[in-house]
């Protein structure tokens, strides 16, 4: 025995180590190439570097060693494909440049050092947004592994600072002037986008079966954060609303001619019975005829998440509508522009000309004035 293992000879020639770890029996190979080593001397120099590694909590088991890091980007995209996560085809995009810098390295030689060669060589090809993602995912999958124990530790991942978040929304004059160039549906989609601020991912598979027509809602019952959400399409005179006017147009145009007949589509706006695929070509053409370029469809939410909020609507209840989880996304959705800010000067200028000027301090009167 040797301090808290020991050196074997397994056959002659074959010399094997043993060890406890976490009060369990390790035995392994002597030779620092993972194979028996050849003499009683190269054993205990394995065991010792075994041992240091232990006591200094930096110890990694024989199966950790064999761990590889496309082991752990398999295991994770598997996780996320048995959860049913909706984010598995991008979290694969995002870990193909990961796997092809780190091809059949081992996980446990993964350190910052080449996190920060892998971000270098990537950042001159993608920006940093990008890089980030693949980071992030990354990181989630070493986390994985460290969780289910097959790695004692992971490296620290240095993520960019990101500062691209979108400032664009839409005023309701800029909205209408697009909605002329755009061919049906994809008008109602971007109607149906401006007034409930819902992705377009969540609007353009939007079939009759989410629709309560007598009951007056329209809802989504997969979202894109995992919880149900639902939209009136009356107000409380049990009138409908404008969405509700829009609704019901398709409704009428649900009915579709074939070869066969007249046919009834499944989607709520559709183009000859079937889902609208080609937005985005249309959508630019449209915001540039309309001299609003550079507008995405997304900024239809930022527009309502700002409505919401300018409406006097509480944050929880806005947050219901649009679909949004967390406060801290909300916030960022919450644009003000120049006009909101001039109204709050307004505002400010107002309610201190109205205040009256109080004041504690007494005036004094003069030497002069007090000997008359």
């Amino acid at each position: 025995m040797r301090g808290d293992g020991s050196v074997y000879e397994k056959r002659p020639g074959c010399w094997w180590i043993k060890y406890y770890f976490r009060g369990q029996p390790i035995r392994e190979p002597g030779g620092l190439d993972g194979r028996a080593a050849k003499t009683e001397k190269l054993a205990e120099k394995k065991l010792r570097k075994r041992l240091k590694a232990i006591h200094g909590d930096r110890f990694v088991g024989v199966q950790e060693e064999k761990l590889t890091v496309e082991d752990v980007l398999d295991a994770y995209v598997l996780h996320l494909e048995q959860k049913q996560a909706k984010s598995v085809a991008q979290v694969r995009s995002h870990l193909k440049p990961v796997r092809e810098f780190f091809s059949l390295s081992r996980a446990v030689d993964v350190t910052t050092t080449r996190i920060r060669t892998f971000v270098a060589d990537r950042s001159k090809e993608v920006k940093a947004e990008t890089v980030n993602r693949s980071l992030q995912d990354f990181r989630a999958a070493l986390n994985l592994a460290r969780k289910e124990e097959k790695l004692s530790r992971i490296p620290y991942f240095p993520i960019h600072r990101e500062d691209n978040a979108r400032r664009g929304f839409f005023e309701r004059d800029e909205h209408e002037a697009i909605l002329p160039h755009l061919p049906d549906p994809h008008c109602d989609i971007a109607e149906f986008g401006y007034r409930t601020g819902w992705r377009r991912g969540e609007i353009e598979p939007l079939e009759w079966k989410n629709v309560d027509r007598d009951g007056g809602t329209v809802f989504l019952m997969d979202s894109k954060n995992g919880e149900p959400r639902t939209f009136p399409l009356r107000d409380e005179a049990g009138n409908l609303t404008e969405l509700g006017e829009l609704i019901e147009k398709r409704w009428k145009m649900r009915v579709y001619q074939t070869k066969e007949g007249p046919k009834i589509s499944a989607y709520v706006f559709h183009h000859r019975g079937r889902r609208v695929w080609t937005f985005d070509e249309k959508w630019r053409k449209a915001t540039e005829a309309a001299r609003v370029p550079c507008r995405l469809f997304h900024d239809y939410r930022r527009t309502a998440v700002r409505d919401l909020v300018r409406a006097g609507v509480p944050q929880a209840v806005a947050m219901s509508i649009t679909g949004h989880k967390t406060d801290s996304v909300f916030r960022r959705y919450n644009i003000t522009s120049d006009a909101d800010k001039q109204e709050a000067i307004r505002k400010l200028t107002s309610y201190r000309a109205a205040k009256q000027s109080k004041s504690n301090v007494v005036p004094m009167t003069s030497r002069n004035e007090a000997s008359r």
